[in-house]
């Protein structure tokens, strides 16, 4: 194929993805009338108040991935040298190809597209040692507020509420040793012969060592700590009366819940909806509260960084022409 043809199949490509992700947006925001409901709940308040709130949750989202790219940039220094604006870019590229890709998939391409050739399959390596930290705490911290939730509001006797306590711990403990021994899986699959040729696009597992780990789950901690507050700001405020370490708890149990089911982003939200509405009615009765929060936080942090990730979807290097970018 020739560098003209190459060019041509590129840009078909890209506005493609552009299209298609358009396409799939503006259908699913115009059709969720869960986004109307939020917004008649901001009829009462003051128009400053408003401003400030949703300004802040807004923000918030920013950081979040700005935290993310962060994040990318670190595990990419073993691999090939990034500025901290071409991992943002990558990153909201990759929000715009997960949207329509089941399990987030396409944000993978998002970002690896933005690597040189020959480095692009070891750098999905990496991002998934970096998801597999992000899930690490989610699941830990959901198991821990699953079992808070099953002691305040399910009837369990005491034998097997406390073979419950021994599963959590256990579930805990796993992925904090698989996590911060995640050489291990560099060693498994080097055991087996159909993997072992495949050795030098997962090797890099081997070269993660603990404190550098441990560096990548803070980065994790802080995202977590950031998209958790979203929600928490919107339902102090759209929901009074509700007690803070029970916002905490439905919150963890709503994110650990989520990545347990597979999904599209963009179907995400209708499964978030659900959770929310069935573990927040132990705790209050303004169910299109909770459910309105819920779709707003999902067009803020999912659709407008979709939405802007389509710039920098002009960016991605199919064919490993770097000078075009």
């Amino acid at each position: 194929m020739t560098a003209r043809h190459k060019k041509t199949l590129s840009v078909i490509i890209k506005a493609a993805i552009i299209v298609f992700a358009f396409w799939f947006i503006y259908h699913k925001v115009v059709a969720n009338k869960n986004l109307q409901n939020f917004k008649s709940l901001l009829t009462g308040p003051p128009a400053t108040e408003i401003v400030s709130i949703i300004g802040l949750v807004f923000l918030l989202m920013f950081v979040n991935w700005f935290l993310e790219a962060a994040k990318w940039k670190h595990l990419m220094n073993r691999i090939e040298s990034i500025s901290f604006y071409r991992a943002i870019e990558s990153v909201f590229c990759g929000l715009t190809l997960a949207i329509f890709t089941p399990n987030r998939l396409g944000e993978y391409g998002g970002r690896v597209f933005f690597l040189s050739p020959k480095r692009r399959i070891v750098g999905a390596v990496a991002m998934a040692v970096g998801n597999i930290g992000q899930l690490v705490l989610t699941n830990i911290f959901g198991a821990i507020a699953l079992s808070a939730f099953i002691y305040r509001f399910i009837d369990l006797d005491y034998r097997l509420f406390f073979a419950i306590q021994i599963l959590v711990v256990v579930f805990c403990l796993f992925f904090i040793v698989f996590y911060f021994n995640i050489q291990w899986l560099n060693g498994i699959l080097l055991s087996f012969k159909f993997t072992r040729k495949y050795k030098k696009f997962y090797s890099i597992l081997g070269r993660y060592r603990k404190a550098e780990l441990f560096k990548i789950l803070l980065f994790c901690l802080a995202r977590y700590f950031v998209f958790s507050s979203q929600y928490f700001i919107l339902f102090i405020w759209l929901i009074p009366g509700l007690h803070y370490a029970d916002i905490i708890m439905m919150i963890s149990i709503l994110f650990f819940v989520q990545s347990t089911l597979p999904s599209l982003d963009l179907f995400d939200v209708g499964i978030r909806s659900i959770t929310a509405s069935y573990f927040f009615g132990y705790i209050t009765n303004h169910d299109v509260a909770v459910i309105a929060c819920t779709a707003s936080i999902w067009l803020i942090n999912i659709i407008i960084p979709a939405i802007l990730g389509t710039y920098f979807v002009f960016k991605l290097n199919f064919f490993g022409n770097l000078k075009s970018n």
